[in-house]
């Protein structure tokens, strides 16, 4: 499927620092929207309904899987994900730059139905840094940190299938690692040839 606008999913395991990367792009980049998702899980903090997440009950959820509204959707750590259809479609049929934040599982269904979307994978530097990440966070029972590493096992062995990877060592490093990825997929022919049709067709490069 050809689209002007281009679609970026970012992955990670939970304390990559994958949702702090990308609030800070979005505030750099006037270009991109992103995309929410929506979740069975409790909100976290300070997250607000429509913004980091549409928080939903389970069955709401598999109402939604029913009638077919989600491109992609993975249970993950007990809780449901999914990513809206008619909200990707709509903003990259329209020339949007997009950019998801999904697991691992999310981010190769999509692969299979937008072959030209960019999958970015967040890597710690190490799992040391991982433990302590979560642990700083103060968000989480133990167990459930326990439990968020083992699975981080798992989901760090998918960097090798996505386009890029990342490793955030150093936030303001990554962020510029994060930047140069969504700029320089703009500048690619293909992508250039979708966002500026009619540049192509001028100098008759069509």
């Amino acid at each position: 499927m050809d689209y002007p606008g281009n679609l970026f999913v970012v992955a990670a395991p939970s304390g990559a620092g994958k949702s702090s990367l990308v609030k800070a792009l979005l505030e750099l980049d006037s270009h991109l929207v992103v995309s929410v998702s929506h979740t069975t899980r409790a909100p976290r903090g300070q997250e607000q309904d429509g913004r980091e997440y549409f928080f939903i009950s389970e069955p709401a959820f598999r109402a939604k899987i029913a009638a077919g509204d989600f491109f992609e959707w993975a249970e993950v750590h007990g809780n449901l994900y999914g990513t809206s259809r008619q909200a990707i479609e709509e903003r990259i049929a329209g020339g949007h730059d997009v950019v998801l934040e999904i697991d691992w599982q999310g981010a190769l269904q999509i692969k299979k139905l937008f072959p030209n979307a960019i999958l970015i994978f967040i890597l710690p530097p190490s799992w040391e840094e991982l433990a302590q990440r979560l642990n700083r966070r103060g968000e989480d029972h133990p167990d459930v940190i326990d439990q968020r590493l083992t699975n981080a096992r798992v989901e760090v062995a998918q960097a090798r299938h996505f386009d890029f990877v990342i490793i955030n060592a150093l936030f303001e490093t990554a962020l510029f690692d994060l930047k140069a990825i969504v700029h320089s997929q703009r500048l690619k022919y293909a992508a250039l040839q979708r966002s500026k049709p009619a540049v192509f067709a001028n100098l008759n490069l069509n």
